[in-house]
């Protein structure tokens, strides 16, 4: 099922709307369009503050309205993922594996975990125990990430070829669980297929259906970090997905953004 928690939908209305605003939405605005996604201002209000306490979201006043504004790692983050989101990448066979390993002293073992986090998040397979591997593709998004989060020290990074025994393709079976995430793109494509009725819709209509879709659809190409479809299993069902969200982002986004604006300035 797809997660339209109200954080998760407030990160997706700030990542599509805020920055057209000068990274800023007035607590008025939120609460708005919030309500047009059927969450109560009690909600969106309980979500803010979590979101302030782990630093995404920071306090800000404009003109006069208090309001609300990304920090700047979470804009970093929204910046990077922008490009797996809209841009699906998907590797090749040719540009080989990212391997991250890393040592964190016993006085620092709070790093292991933020690490395990971090990697994780970017959609690192496991090869073995402390060995992470990605497509090659994927160095200069980690190498960021580590670095906005103070870890490249712990860290060290290799690329290159897979050279071990056995077919790559039976590895990548071992380094990621791809059944659950074959059954997260399902999911999704069962979710929002109806969406495709939707021609030309009106604003109104089409803000409260892509922002929920686009929530869902945002984890995803983390999970998959566009390991090469050689190496996937056939009929691999993220090809699908990933041809449903790009049309259904083809329809929708306009109108939605329409509408999310039209609140966003009579708020």
């Amino acid at each position: 099922m797809p997660d339209h928690s109200p954080r998760h939908l407030i990160l997706s209305l700030f990542g599509l709307y805020a920055r057209d605003e000068a990274n800023w939405l007035s607590v008025r605005s939120l609460i708005t369009l919030m309500e047009d996604l059927d969450v109560d201002a009690a909600a969106t209000r309980s979500s803010v503050s979590r979101l302030k306490k782990r630093g995404v979201l920071e306090a800000a006043r404009a003109d006069g309205q208090a309001g609300y504004l990304l920090s700047a790692s979470a804009l970093a983050v929204l910046r990077e993922g922008d490009a797996r989101i809209w841009s699906r990448p998907r590797a090749s066979v040719a540009d080989g594996w990212l391997v991250v390993i890393f040592s964190v002293p016993e006085a620092e073992r709070g790093k292991r975990h933020e690490l395990r986090s971090l990697l994780t998040r970017l959609g690192f397979g496991t090869a073995a125990p402390g060995v992470w591997v990605a497509p090659g593709t994927a160095y200069d998004e980690t190498l960021a990430a580590l670095d906005r989060a103070g870890l490249t020290s712990y860290t060290e990074l290799f690329r290159g070829d897979y050279l071990g025994s056995g077919p790559t393709d039976a590895r990548v079976g071992e380094w990621w669980d791809l059944p659950s995430v074959a059954a997260l793109y399902e999911a999704f494509v069962a979710d929002h297929r109806s969406l495709t009725r939707l021609r030309d819709p009106e604003p109104a209509r089409a803000f409260p259906a892509y922002v929920p879709m686009l929530t869902a659809w945002r984890r995803l190409p983390y999970l998959d970090p566009g390991i090469p479809l050689d190496l996937l299993p056939r009929d691999w069902p993220g090809v699908r997905a990933g041809e449903l969200f790009a049309d259904l982002d083809a329809r929708l986004r306009e109108p939605a953004a329409k509408h999310a604006h039209a609140l966003i300035e009579s708020a």
